[in-house]
């Protein structure tokens, strides 16, 4: 069984497109948990899904609330499915059946789009890791390798498990598709292009400012790392 946990906050209607393609999904041996942090969304339960809890808490932050889904999950696999990922109808079959194929892998990663924009992976490399994320955190994962979420950083969270995943020998196997859409009406729909991280723009006003925290949490995680 692959259990499916959802941090959501808030953003009701993406929960509802998550939650439509999870329906749509061609392996159905699976459990939804959907976290609810702190919004008090309404969710319709009378989902086809016949395994599906809702839990709400207070405010504490997606990684608290992933950590809480990951408490409660049951699955041989979890995948911390993001409430803004619609995802393509054989993504879990696909993601189980390279797990399956590749015993030594702790996870499966796929491409995805960030609204109409290509978001590639790559084969996995721990030096390359070490540099960038390129691991989505909506990854299949076997439920004996997984850690839980540093709930103390508040960017960069996905690269931190897979850092810290890394650092205990596990590896990943890359799936060359794109598998799934992430909508960018989210929190990512704030996060720059990459060209302004660089000069004369993120010197620029009202960039200067982004660019400055997004360096500040990445320091955060490298020194957690030793990197």
């Amino acid at each position: 069984m692959i259990s499916i946990i959802i941090p959501v906050y808030n953003h009701q209607d993406a929960l509802e497109r998550a939650v439509v393609s999870i329906e749509k999904q061609t392996y159905t041996d699976v459990e939804v948990i959907i976290i609810d942090d702190g919004s008090m969304l309404e969710v319709n339960l009378q989902s086809p899904i016949s395994n599906l809890t809702l839990l709400r808490q207070e405010n504490r932050g997606a990684p608290a609330a992933r950590n809480k889904g990951l408490e409660l999950a049951k699955g041989d696999y979890v995948i911390f499915w993001d409430a803004d990922v619609v995802a393509e109808p054989e993504m879990l079959e696909k993601m189980l059946h390279a797990l399956q194929k590749n015993p030594d892998a702790s996870v499966a990663y796929a491409n995805h789009y960030f609204g109409k924009k290509k978001m590639p992976g790559k084969h996995f490399s721990t030096k390359a890791l070490q540099h960038n994320n390129y691991i989505h955190s909506t990854s299949l994962i076997r439920r004996k390798d997984v850690v839980r979420w540093d709930e103390s950083l508040k960017r960069f969270q996905d690269w931190d498990l897979w850092l810290t995943m890394s650092e205990q020998g596990k590896t990943g196997v890359w799936i060359d598709e794109y598998l799934f859409r992430v909508d960018t009406g989210g929190t990512m729909s704030s996060w720059l292009p990459s060209f302004a991280y660089k000069k004369p723009w993120s010197v620029l006003p009202g960039i200067r400012e982004k660019v400055r925290k997004y360096e500040s949490a990445r320091d955060v995680v490298l020194r957690k790392h030793d990197l």
